[in-house]
């Protein structure tokens, strides 16, 4: 589909911050994502006591403009930036991030590993390979070169039905934001081939850092993800050196901070933390490499 790109605007300043205690959480949103997608699970944490920090990264909140004026560097710049910038506030960082923003708190935690005490992924996304994804969209990692030759640099990817969303009352209302241009409560409605070439540079980059984070995982996941299969968990399990459990959930699509099974997800990630706040690093490191869980 064609699609056309404005010159840059002024980009709304999405991100909070939620004073608590000294264990701090930092929140990450995905590709084309807002602030706004992380708020159910700011407001869960911070209520048990976290400080948390939902940040907004370079480009996003914007138009199609401002995301294509960035790229991956710019992203991971963004989260090591805030990651210093929350650190001066706690004494104890975890990161939680979606889709994208999984592969983001991955990164942070191969290239920072004694700045980062745990990962929280939530739907992790290294490829778009869910059950709702188009058969040419599955063809994704092919846009870095295809970009590269000049093909497709005005095009894009749209979101679609179910949107990532399996709550009918809460897409309706995310994705009546988003089809009206409002970036920076929903997002944009669809992903720029370009970015999604940076997507695709990033996930490669990340794929190959695994093996140096060593930080405990929980990995949140939807057993029926219309956007990520749960072989993007796998890889993420098959790579990381740490402990690593994994909860799937039934009731829920991609966005599953945000949908039907949100309030188990913030009781299993505060669980999470807590448990590596309360009584250290060592006491986890004796987990089963898999813990999985559906619910």
């Amino acid at each position: 589909m064609e699609v056309t790109f404005y010159a840059r605007k002024m980009i709304k300043k999405s991100d909070y911050w939620m004073p608590g205690g000294r264990s701090g959480v930092l929140l990450i949103h995905g590709l084309t994502g807002t602030p706004a997608e992380m708020r159910f699970v700011a407001k869960g944490l911070h209520a048990r006591g976290f400080t948390v920090y939902g940040m907004q990264l370079d480009g996003h909140c914007g138009n199609a403009g401002d995301l294509l004026a960035t790229g991956w560097r710019d992203w991971t710049a963004s989260v090591d930036q805030a990651a210093t910038f929350m650190l001066q506030s706690v004494n104890r960082l975890f990161v939680g991030g979606l889709s994208m923003g999984a592969l983001l708190a991955l990164h942070l935690a191969a290239q920072r590993p004694q700045d980062v005490s745990g990962l929280a992924l939530y739907g992790t996304t290294f490829r778009y390979d869910g059950w709702a994804i188009p058969a040419v969209a599955r063809l994704s990692f092919l846009l870095p070169w295809a970009c590269a030759l000049g093909v497709g640099r005005k095009r894009s990817f749209m979101e679609s039905f179910p949107y990532g969303i399996k709550d009918e009352r809460i897409r309706t209302r995310i994705s009546g934001a988003m089809l009206s241009g409002n970036s920076a409560a929903a997002g944009l409605p669809g992903n720029p081939w370009p970015s999604l070439a940076e997507f695709v540079r990033l996930a490669s980059r990340v794929r190959k850092e695994l093996a140096l984070v060593h930080a405990p995982c929980l990995a949140v996941h939807a057993a029926q993800d219309d956007i990520a299969s749960l072989r993007n968990v796998e890889v993420v399990r098959k790579g990381v050196r740490g402990p690593f459990e994994t909860l799937l959930l039934d009731d829920s699509y991609h966005m599953v901070t945000v949908d039907k099974q949100r309030d188990l997800l913030i009781e299993r990630s505060a669980r999470f933390y807590l448990d590596i706040a309360e009584r250290g690093y060592a006491s986890v490191q004796g987990m089963p490499a898999l813990v999985a869980e559906t619910v």
